[in-house]
């Protein structure tokens, strides 16, 4: 079922095509592959923002981590299809933030999701503020700029 604004929620929207080597023996695209699709589009979005991983945060004394990943599944996608992956940022705490997640074919949502990061110190792993610049960086966006 297509729903326009769905779509239209998310502002971060990145195009790739399904591989073979992404189907699995039901000719639909392997589950797995969409915490892969999730990844491309954090990726795109910190690009999006002006803010490239790694290089993005180099310097902050803190790195991001995944600590949560949630996938639901509404339809199916198939080999050489378009897909667009979207991402919004839901949500930022103290040390966190929570990205929404939507996958689509032709305005048809067919996965939707989150991903969680916390900044945490590489090496003691303990949470830490999120940096300024990248607070400032996601608000801007999200607020239109």
């Amino acid at each position: 079922m297509k729903n326009p604004s769905e779509l239209a929620a998310f502002r971060m929207r990145h195009r790739l095509r399904v591989r073979w080597a992404e189907i699995d023996a039901q000719q639909i695209v392997f589950n797995g592959h969409y915490l892969t699709y999730f990844d491309i589009g954090i990726t795109e979005y910190w690009r999006t923002i002006g803010l490239p991983y790694p290089e993005g945060i180099a310097g902050t004394g803190g790195d991001l981590f995944a600590v949560r990943s949630v996938i639901n599944y509404h339809a199916s996608a198939h080999y050489d299809e378009f897909l667009d992956v979207c991402v919004r940022a839901e949500k930022l705490g103290n040390s966190s933030m929570t990205f929404e997640m939507g996958i689509f074919r032709d305005g048809e949502r067919l996965v939707s999701g989150e991903v969680v990061y916390v900044n945490a110190d590489p090496e003691s792993r303990t949470s830490r503020r999120l940096p300024d610049k990248l607070r400032q960086a996601i608000e801007n966006y999200e607020a239109g700029g």
